[in-house]
């Protein structure tokens, strides 16, 4: 048996391993993560505004109710008119044509707010209060208006959403 000479060739080093990577700049993945992220936070912020500004407005139309309260607590026609013409402006932000409405087509254009019976038929009763000095329960009709206010822009803010 013959042993072979080792062959000549270069010195080869060990295995080594590369640099690690910078920390700066950050891999193309990264800045879409990020600008992903800035979106979704400036997102979350404007519907955050947009809620905040709605949930403003309806509790300022509802604090109309207590003014008007305090206002006119010892002129019941006055009250009932008052509440009237507030429940028209809130209708004409479901039909444009509430405003104009008088009898049927009014209780038409009340019923369309999903509340009860009572609540309606007190809102109705307020129409003829106005006029006549006739009795009738301010503290049950300041009710039935905040509960179909509150039932309205519910229904408004829905309506939005969908569209």
């Amino acid at each position: 048996m013959r042993v072979l000479p080792a062959p000549e060739g270069p010195a080869l080093r060990d295995i080594h391993l590369p640099p690690a990577p910078p920390w700066w700049p950050p891999a193309p993945g990264w800045w879409v993560l990020a600008a992903l992220l800035m979106l979704g936070a400036a997102a979350g912020a404007w519907l955050w505004l947009r809620a905040r500004r709605e949930r403003h407005r309806r509790a300022g139309i509802l604090a109309e109710v207590d003014v008007l309260a305090a206002r006119h607590a010892d002129d019941a026609p006055a009250l009932a008119t008052g509440l009237h013409q507030l429940l028209r402006r809130v209708a004409r932000l479901h039909d444009p044509a509430a405003a104009r409405l008088d009898g049927e087509a009014w209780r038409g254009a009340l019923a369309r707010v999903p509340v009860d019976a009572d609540t309606l038929q007190q809102l109705i009763a307020l129409e003829p209060a106005m006029y006549r000095r006739q009795p009738y329960d301010a503290t049950a009709a300041l009710d039935a208006t905040r509960r179909w206010l509150r039932a309205a822009l519910a229904m408004q803010g829905r309506r939005v959403r969908r569209a």
